[in-house]
């Protein structure tokens, strides 16, 4: 008699403690897919300090942000690559920076213009160009770009202007600090180069 109860007694002890762990283990995976929720939903939070005073801001994915930062890239490169003063390590500068954000078809371009003393020229006639865009046409499907743009090219005498159209393609590469969206520019090529108006400088 004394024997039985006590195997009952230790069978109501094994499934109190079979409960217990059991209900441990359910605490414990409940507690884990709860805390990896919480951690998933604070990384897609992005704070911003205003002051002191941190604002929650949306974060975006790169398909969301892609037409803005195609563009933004797209004219980056066209200004460095197009704004040029008389200054051998200005030019150099400029055009190391457009390096990074163009295939080899951008520096087979730069070479040509070496090759012809297109630079040297600008040295000598202490010409200064600067370009201004007026769109940019992207398709976002197929990653393809029309450039379309006025160059200004001042000289000792004149101001000339010239309409400038280019078009290429981007792919996806990561971001550096050199390329700071992501993108590389390829196939680039210039469609239309033409004069569209010359002014001469007054002279007193």
């Amino acid at each position: 008699m004394v024997i039985k109860n006590l195997e009952n007694k230790i069978k109501l002890v094994t499934i109190i403690c079979s409960c217990f762990l059991v209900g441990c283990i359910l605490i414990s995976i409940s507690s884990i897919w709860t805390a990896r929720g919480m951690v998933s939903d604070a990384q897609q939070k992005v704070y911003v300090l205003d002051g002191n005073v941190p604002i929650l801001v949306q974060r975006t994915t790169m398909e969301e942000t892609l037409d803005v930062e195609a563009k933004s890239h797209i004219e980056m490169f066209h200004h460095f690559f197009f704004t040029l003063a008389p200054d051998d390590k200005y030019i150099k500068y400029t055009m190391e920076k457009a390096m990074y954000l163009v295939d080899e078809t951008g520096l087979a371009q730069y070479n040509t213009l070496k090759e012809k003393g297109f630079y040297s020229n600008i040295m000598g006639t202490s010409a200064v160009f600067s370009i201004f865009c007026d769109s940019i046409n992207f398709n976002e499907e197929k990653m393809e770009f029309t450039y379309y743009g006025r160059q200004r090219i001042e000289r000792r005498t004149s101001i000339l202007t010239r309409e400038r159209v280019t078009g290429g393609k981007l792919k996806r590469v990561p971001r550096t600090e050199n390329n700071p969206h992501g993108l590389l520019i390829v196939n680039w090529r210039t469609l239309l180069n033409k004069d569209i108006e010359q002014k001469t400088k007054s002279t007193y």
